[in-house]
């Protein structure tokens, strides 16, 4: 059994403005709750097949690297990553649709069936601080865009 989760939020803002902090990864350091770097390491970014080395926090350990390859760009409307680490290939997932005058954006995260101490702690670690982390990550997603179009005070 795989775990996973979902979090949505909507954005004051039309999809064509939340669009590039979705599908450009350099923006993502700017709505991580915790220490986050990316790079790109080949292709296009933003593209289907560009290649990042991505390093952020997860629960024991501090820096921890994935390997990401974009496998799904529709622009203004879903944008999908696939992580690999020494688990295996972890989904994320991100789906745009028009709310009112705004946009809500849902982030799906998929993970791989887990083995060791993994399968065990993942269940029980990512309803408490993953879930967390996701609504942290997409109000602070939110903030960003909407403070930028609102423009200097």
């Amino acid at each position: 059994m795989t775990t996973q989760g979902t979090e949505s939020i909507t954005i004051q803002a039309a999809p064509d403005v939340v669009w590039p902090w979705i599908a450009d990864l350099g923006k993502h350091a700017a709505w991580s709750p915790k220490p986050y770097k990316v790079d790109l390491v080949s292709g296009e970014p933003g593209t289907v097949g560009a290649r990042y080395r991505s390093v952020g926090v997860i629960p024991g350990d501090k820096d921890h690297a994935n390997d990401v390859e974009i496998t799904e760009v529709v622009p203004g409307q879903r944008f999908v990553l696939v992580g690999s680490d020494a688990n295996g290939p972890h989904q994320n997932i991100y789906a745009l649709r028009p709310s009112g005058t705004g946009t809500e954006v849902t982030h799906q995260l998929i993970f791989p069936e887990m083995k060791g101490v993994a399968k065990v702690l993942l269940p029980v670690l990512f309803p408490l601080v993953g879930k967390s982390d996701m609504r942290k990550r997409l109000g602070l997603l939110k903030t960003a865009i909407e403070t930028q179009q609102a423009g200097p005070a």
